[in-house]
């Protein structure tokens, strides 16, 4: 099963993918991938992995407006994903062809803790 319709045109495999939490090590990634996701991880987890050394190989591969365009695209990429995650939507549950853009029990479900209180607790 591919993960998206683009990223598949672009090369990424399902065997690609499996190997995404190992891509140091992987055979599957080039230098300038490899150097990308080591630049998304210092962003996502540890922000000191971004040394000097990391810099080097950054300006290596990739331009300065690549380097904006990359750290920008995955600070709003993780940024959506935690607000998603405070609506208590799970996968798919967010749809393009929808009035509101929500599958109709999360709309219930936002609706529902839009009635509460503000600050209660969230069930689940």
């Amino acid at each position: 099963m591919q993960r998206s319709v683009q990223a598949g045109r672009q090369g990424l495999t399902e065997a690609k993918y499996g190997d995404l939490l190992h891509f140091a090590d992987s055979t599957k990634f080039t230098d300038r991938e490899k150097v990308a996701l080591t630049y998304t991880s210092a962003i996502l987890w540890n922000a000191e992995i971004a040394d000097d050394a990391l810099w080097a190989q950054l300006h290596r591969h990739f331009t300065i407006p690549e380097l904006v365009e990359l750290g920008f695209f995955v600070a709003l990429t993780l940024g959506q994903q935690r607000w998603i995650k405070t609506l208590g939507l799970g996968h798919g549950e967010v749809l393009g062809d929808t009035p509101g853009g929500l599958s109709r029990p999360a709309a219930e479900r936002v609706l529902g803790r839009a009635k509460r209180k503000p600050g209660a607790a969230r069930k689940g």
